[in-house]
């Protein structure tokens, strides 16, 4: 257990401490945070979808509401899935986002939910950019710069809608985006923003991690732009800095949060100069925003993709100064700071009493595991989760979703 026994135990360890958010506003009891997880759950909006006429729009509906529901926990900390703020950063199949009324609505009965728990929940803003392809969206692919994938054939994961043929990325080159149509791209982020505050969310994510459009204006191999977003490290950081800006005036710096991934390879991030740009653009943010809600960093040994062996060779290779997120921790001062990726039963222990993070956030274990606060607390055995049902849609949705008991029910259950 580590360094479980230098703090006395499960129980006395800081994740079940409170800690103030939201510049004050929100006092979590615990520490324990769920993390944004797409789950492709949501119902089509075109029930009646054809090959001529696909569906390209989902909404919340209540099985969402019992997943989150089932989750929530009094003064504890819910990130919701990626929200798409328009139809053209809709990455993937079944995600309800938050662009016209009926998924605001949708929402508005998952975050009464949390609140009825005692929960506090936040949206997470997503935008696919060039992670895509049109035939899911309808509309044109579009990213910093007109850069095609490098890869000749990685394939979108899912089929186009009423096909079964998987599509290569490279197939479909990304339009680059116009300095009016960045305007546009940051209203709409805007837009949902505003929506999501007036169904009751308590504050907004910005997912500018894991090689989205946040994160394609930062990386040297996807944005090879020349005006004043691109071409250096500074320029690099100029959308997601406007972005934040917008952000701030539309909901309030103390209910705005950013999620980095700065040692990132998801998505085809390559980038060069990974401290200078992540450096900058965290240091413009604390002076910009010295009262953030919170910064959220995913672990540098964590990867979608490879595993975590793996992950450290790249890291290796790069001949950095140092692979770790102290540097960030230091900029922001006061803000809390937020650590995923790979984070358990075993490891979790010591980390915040070493001051190295405020808070830990948990994905895969908090799927299977929907009274993880408890088992941890607890020293209780945790149920393993079936990767296989992560991403759906599928034909009954509750399977991996809602179905994971929780440890009281565990025991009716085998007593039964």
């Amino acid at each position: 257990m580590g360094s479980l026994g230098t703090f006395g135990g499960r129980a006395d360890s800081l994740l079940f401490h409170p800690l103030s958010i939201a510049n004050g506003r929100i006092k979590l009891k615990h520490r324990v945070i769920l993390a944004p997880l797409t789950r492709n759950r949501g119902t089509p909006l075109n029930a009646e979808s054809t090959a001529e006429n696909p569906n390209r729009v989902w909404v919340p509906n209540d099985l969402m509401v019992e997943y989150y529901s089932q989750r929530a926990t009094d003064g504890g900390l819910i990130i919701s899935e990626g929200l798409p703020p328009s139809l053209e950063g809709n990455g993937m199949p079944g995600v309800p986002g938050m662009f016209i009324a009926e998924q605001a609505e949708g929402w508005r009965k998952v975050v009464d939910a949390v609140h009825a728990q005692g929960g506090y929940i936040y949206a997470q803003l997503w935008h696919s950019g060039r992670a895509n392809i049109p035939q899911m969206t309808g509309t044109p692919i579009v990213a910093p710069s007109a850069i095609p994938w490098d890869d000749p054939y990685e394939r979108f994961m899912y089929p186009p809608p009423h096909a079964t043929t998987l599509v290569k990325y490279v197939e479909h080159r990304p339009t680059e985006l116009s300095v009016r149509r960045i305007q546009e791209t940051i209203a709409d982020y805007c837009r949902a923003a505003q929506m999501a505050m007036e169904v009751g969310f308590d504050g907004i994510e910005l997912h500018g991690g894991n090689g989205y459009l946040p994160e394609q204006f930062l990386s040297s191999n996807s944005n090879r732009r020349t005006d004043e977003y691109g071409g250096t490290d500074e320029k690099r950081c100029q959308f997601v800095l406007e972005l934040m800006d917008e952000l701030s005036k539309t909901v309030g710096q103390e209910n705005l949060a950013i999620r980095l991934s700065p040692f990132g390879l998801f998505n085809q991030m390559r980038s060069e100069h990974r401290l200078e740009t992540w450096g900058y653009l965290c240091h413009q943010l604390k002076q910009k925003h010295p009262r953030l809600s919170y910064v959220s960093f995913i672990e540098p040994r964590y990867e979608q993709i490879f595993s975590e062996s793996e992950k450290k060779e790249f890291l290796d290779s790069w001949d950095l100064p140092q692979v770790d997120l102290s540097s960030f921790r230091a900029i922001f001062g006061e803000i809390p700071f937020f650590s995923a990726g790979g984070f358990d039963d075993q490891n979790s222990w010591g980390v915040l009493e070493s001051g190295r993070y405020d808070a830990l956030v948990y994905g895969r274990l908090f799927i299977s595991n929907p009274d993880l606060v408890e088992r941890l607390k607890n020293g209780l055995a945790l149920t393993p989760y079936d990767r296989s049902r992560f991403y759906g849609p599928f034909q009954d949705n509750s399977i991996g979703y809602t179905d994971y008991l929780r440890t009281g029910e565990m025991d009716k259950a085998s007593a039964s």
